[in-house]
């Protein structure tokens, strides 16, 4: 069966249309490498990076980076405040021994909040080195059973 040509003209338009419509409607997708909600200046998002890959640690998938992590590296690099103040930036001790062995004082904690809890969570984000400026960063999401490598 073979349509006539106003038809088929007809049809190939609706389909356009269609297409145009899908297209809008999803609106612009996000870049992987940027920060949900992020603005266009803000074009730092942490990702998974393995600086110290003598230490046995890989990198972080980078889809396993929660959002939350912004606010915890801004925090860091801001000096605070932090939502649990007498915890956040504490010295984490290391006690497991599944991070290089460094001096007392080398390693920080800090709460990634998880959304829909009302306590602290198992996500951490421990640090090593300054305080403000900190030379690494790791992410655990079952509170220190496990950890990978990030860059903010």
């Amino acid at each position: 069966m073979r349509l006539p040509r106003p038809v088929s003209i007809g049809l190939l338009v609706l389909v356009g249309l269609l297409l145009v419509w899908l297209a809008v409607a999803r609106g612009p997708q996000p870049s992987p490498s940027a920060a949900p909600d992020a603005s266009p200046q803000d074009t730092a998002y942490p990702a998974g990076v393995d600086t110290r890959d003598w230490d046995d640690i890989d990198a972080c998938r980078d889809d396993v980076l929660p959002e939350e992590l912004v606010e915890v590296v801004d925090g860091v690099e801001g000096g605070g405040p932090f939502e649990y103040p007498d915890k956040d930036g504490s010295t984490f001790g290391n006690y497991e021994g599944y991070l290089p062995d460094e001096s007392r004082d080398y390693y920080r904690e800090f709460t990634v909040e998880t959304p829909g809890l009302d306590h602290r969570g198992a996500r951490r984000v421990v640090t090593g080195g300054d305080e403000l400026d900190p030379q690494v960063w790791y992410y655990t999401e079952d509170h220190y059973e496990s950890f990978c490598e990030f860059a903010p």
